[in-house]
């Protein structure tokens, strides 16, 4: 049997069971790739998001990450993009290094999940994404907390809906601030001090970073679990979650590959069953 995918803009794929997909994360802060033979993610990886890099860089860089993993041409490629001016740039590094056209998380795609909100076209694409993962994982309602540039935090119902979320200045963000504008105060490593109670400069800010975070975050989640009764899951995700997996009172799970699983849910859904010759 031939699986064949089709997107609004692109060609159809020729997909087969045993394919290998690349998952592409576009982030304000870092671009995720990862391989998927099957259904198994076999290897990821993090790249620094620069804006002013050509399709040239990016699939130079790319194709040696990915040559690693990928011992045979890939049959697919999806990307889910919350910056789009590079949108042009990594459709055609995926198009020209790695020989597919990828499917971008867009309107029109089938995702699975029903938006309800003022605006649905405002809602970041990692976000729905991240509501594919966690609601084909564990069902709902289920809060997706992702520790990134921001921090959002996203509700999707067990009706598959998504009916909104908070969004919160990130942790590396809120740190700069105090870097950039305290003269007299230095940059400092962020992490849990043994005592909230610090004796010097750096663990009064490590505390202040830290536990003040951490009171951000349990406090919106505290009042989320109040408005949306009977939460099944909270699941935290992005590259700062394991800082607050033991601390938070609310956090059930920390997944940092959420985003990936959702991009390959969002491909499988767009599969289009064809039958063909064998």
């Amino acid at each position: 049997m031939k699986l064949v995918l089709r997107s609004d803009e692109g060609p159809r794929y020729a997909i087969h069971m045993s394919s290998t997909l690349l998952v592409v994360d576009v982030g304000n802060t870092n671009i995720v790739l990862g391989i998927y033979r099957g259904d198994m993610l076999v290897n990821s990886w993090r790249l620094a998001t620069a804006r002013d890099r050509t399709a040239d860089e990016y699939g130079i860089l790319a194709k040696q990450l990915v040559n690693s993993e990928a011992t045979k041409p890939l049959d697919g490629a999806i990307v889910g993009s919350v910056v789009p001016p590079l949108n042009g740039v990594i459709r055609e590094m995926i198009s020209e290094y790695f020989g597919v056209e990828p499917l971008f998380v867009e309107p029109g795609v089938k995702t699975g999940i029903a938006i309800h909100v003022d605006n649905p076209q405002e809602v970041g694409a990692d976000r729905i994404v991240n509501c594919v993962a966690a609601h084909h994982q564990w069902g709902g309602p289920t809060v997706i907390v992702d520790f990134g540039t921001a921090t959002t935090f996203d509700i999707v119902t067990a009706n598959a809906e998504y009916i909104g979320g908070v969004i919160a200045p990130g942790l590396n963000i809120s740190a700069e601030a105090l870097f950039a504008r305290a003269a007299r105060l230095p940059r400092v490593d962020i992490r849990r001090p043994s005592s909230v109670i610090g004796t010097n400069t750096v663990v009064n800010m490590q505390s202040g970073i830290y536990f003040g975070y951490l009171g951000l975050v349990d406090g919106i989640l505290a009042r989320i679990k109040r408005e949306v009764p009977d939460v099944k899951r909270v699941v935290a995700t992005g590259g700062l979650a394991t800082l607050f997996k033991d601390e938070s009172e609310h956090i059930d799970e920390v997944d940092p590959e959420l985003t990936l699983k959702g991009l390959k849910v969002i491909f499988d859904r767009n599969r289009v069953v064809r039958r063909g010759r064998k």
